[in-house]
């Protein structure tokens, strides 16, 4: 009795031990183990991410200057990789045997389980190709994507571009982003990037146990829609645009084209450029590398970022903020004997003409250093109040013209430019008792003063418009409704009253219109363009030649600064330059001589490059490397009296 009793429990035992062990299995396979799970699921049914298409970007007639075309994702899930014709693989996608080891290493290690990307922007031809052998390739699968396309191979440095997403965007983003996505990097791919990328959508596709579809799952019932970005209409014009790059060809430089009665940027050029495609395919890191060593610094956007002194530009600065703050008025004239003497008359500002009494008029058409030497006294020296006090409330006056701070472009980088306080003066001289003759070249906007293009470009469309502008942008309208961001709708006001521009205008009309004015050569037909050229002092090298103007004088249409490093003389280089943009732009057409045509065409104004320097950049691996030569914290103090000379 005894030992059934025993034998029953015994029984009993084995079989509750059993069952544990069946349910223990279970809970492990069910809840804990998901590999079953993921293998039939992905031998089932395959959720198939849809990527949307960026939102199109087109200039302000309508003309795409970027757009979309479609590449292909291979995805690979690895424990579901059998009897695999490598060598085929490899063939059809264009990687040796080493570069599919070491792709199918990466993606075990992110997850034997889970698809990742294998080889990524596979393009169509290719893909052609492919698509008949996938289904022998068991746990490879092709994700449809699009990349970026530019038509016209313009604008990079404006357009930006794209690039894979890092841990840092992904961590940024609070999970939007995933590993293999893409985000714009640079430029208005950046700036705009969460109304251009656009909604993932999903799509449950039932597949077999080879890889191939058999339809959608549950008739489309839980798939979810990819919405596409936003479309961009920018406010640039593709023409001028295009023609402004072959203009800037060769030549290191910046063009900024503004509409005075919008803030709209017509033409953005930073040169020298790059084709924006370089940055698009299997070969764009190396193409980025080669950007990236290149002693010309193609990828460093100037014209908001390359820092000047504006040289004659700023007399006209002078001579609107001196007449609102009642220094001097349309009928004040100061005599120039070909220099403004300062420092008790032991140092000397030149000119390179002797203009005898000169009106403000005649100070604008002539670029006389003289005239604004004696109102940049009378603004520091001759307002009752101490000099440190009356250079706060000049510079204050000079900041409203959008110098010595960002204008607030829409564009990521964009540097505030260079205007000192009163305190760098108190610190640098070692006490406050200094005067206007310790920083006269500011005067004539030299000195420690620097202003980015985009800056000059904007000081003439205040001008333009008598004493106003619109935050510059480079986007117009957003969407098919084309909004508008509010503050580049909003009226800026440069702090001085509209009558007191008239004789600035004045004198900018007769620099180019009259007989001896600096840029009579680049005058054009039927057209009253005010402008001024400009010899902006490189302590590095050869001087910068400049043009700044507006046109017509009447109503207008745009507003343009061209900067050509180290080419000397503003009148013999930036103003053709200027001169065919406008004429192209109001007239579309070009009269300028053709002999000046070519010669602005066909000119090299490259910098030589070192030997070794170049050897450097075809390695990929430099060696040293240079900073560009026009940061401000570059721009270097140089003696008043070498400096200071008339800026043609």
């Amino acid at each position: 009795m005894n030992s059934f009793f025993a034998r029953k429990y015994i029984i009993q035992g084995i079989f509750i031990a059993v069952a544990i062990i069946i349910a223990a299995r279970l809970f492990y396979l069910q809840l804990v183990d998901n590999s079953y799970l993921l293998s039939a699921n992905n031998n089932v049914l395959r959720k198939v991410v849809i990527y949307p298409a960026r939102g199109v970007i087109l200039d302000r007639k309508g003309q795409v200057l970027v757009q979309n075309e479609p590449v292909y994702d291979l995805l690979v899930t690895p424990r579901e990789v059998q009897e695999l014709d490598t060598a085929l693989l490899c063939e059809l996608i264009g990687i040796d045997r080493a570069g599919f080891e070491k792709r199918m290493t990466t993606a075990r290690n992110y997850s034997p389980y889970k698809a990742s990307q294998f080889e990524k922007q596979i393009p169509a031809s290719a893909y052609a190709r492919l698509q008949e052998h996938l289904y022998k390739f068991r746990g490879f699968y092709v994700q449809n994507r699009t990349v970026r396309n530019y038509p016209d191979s313009a604008a990079a440095q404006f357009l930006g571009y794209i690039q894979e997403v890092n841990d840092r965007d992904i961590e940024r983003s609070n999970g939007f982003y995933r590993p293999g996505d893409y985000i714009g990097a640079s430029g208005v791919e950046s700036a705009y990037e969460e109304l251009l990328r656009g909604q993932r959508g999903v799509k449950n596709v039932m597949v077999d146990a080879f890889n191939r579809p058999q339809g959608v799952f549950a008739e489309g019932k839980y798939d979810t829609v990819a919405v596409a970005g936003d479309e961009l209409i920018s406010s640039l014009d593709k023409e001028i645009q295009v023609l402004a790059e072959k203009l800037m060809k060769n030549k290191i430089g910046s063009v900024v084209a503004i509409e005075p009665s919008t803030g709209e940027i017509l033409a953005f050029v930073s040169s020298p450029g790059y084709d924006p495609n370089m940055m698009v395919g299997r070969e764009r890191g190396n193409n980025y590398m080669e950007l990236l060593y290149n002693p010309y610094k193609p990828m460093f956007i100037r014209p908001i970022q390359a820092q000047y002194p504006p040289g004659s530009i700023f007399k006209v600065v002078s001579a609107l903020t001196a007449q609102q703050a009642g220094m001097i008025d349309e009928h004040t004239v100061f005599n120039c004997p070909g220099g403004y003497r300062y420092g008790g008359g032991r140092a000397i500002m030149r000119c390179t003409h002797v203009d005898g009494p000169t009106s403000l008029v005649k100070s604008i058409q002539r670029s006389c250093n003289t005239y604004y030497g004696y109102t940049y006294a009378r603004m520091i020296d001759q307002r009752n109040m101490p000099s440190t006090k009356a250079y706060g409330a000049w510079r204050e006056a000079i900041m409203k013209f959008g110098i010595g701070q960002s204008l607030g472009i829409d564009l990521p980088g964009e540097k505030d430019g260079l205007l000192p306080t009163a305190d760098f003066y108190t610190k640098r001289y070692g006490n406050d008792r200094w005067g206007s003759g310790f920083n006269i070249s500011l005067s004539i906007g030299q000195g420690e003063m620097g202003v980015t293009p985009l800056q000059m470009a904007n000081i003439m469309a205040i001008v333009a418009n008598r004493g106003f502008y619109y935050r510059p942008h480079l986007i117009k309208g957003i969407g098919e409704r084309k909004i508008v961001k509010p503050e580049f709708a909003e009226k800026v006001f440069a702090g001085v009253d509209e009558k007191y521009y008239e004789p600035v205008i004045e004198g900018l009309s007769r620099a180019v219109n009259v007989a001896g004015g600096t840029g009579y050569s680049v005058r054009i037909a039927d057209i009253e363009m005010c402008g001024k050229t400009g010899t902006a002092q490189n302590p590095h090298g050869a001087d910068h030649a400049v043009f700044f103007a507006f046109a017509p004088r009447e109503n207008p249409k745009i507003a343009l600064a061209v900067v050509v490093e180290n080419a000397g003389y503003g009148g013999t280089w930036a103003g053709p330059i200027a001169s065919m943009l406008v004429e192209k732009y109001l007239k579309d057409t070009i009269t300028l001589p053709q002999y000046i045509q070519d010669r602005i065409y066909k000119a090299d104004l490259l910098p030589k490059v070192e030997t070794e320097r170049r050897e450097t950049v075809q390695a990929g691996k430099p060696k040293h490397s240079t900073p560009a030569r026009h940061h401000a914290d570059e721009i270097a103090f140089v003696d008043h009296q070498s400096r200071a000379r008339r800026n043609e």
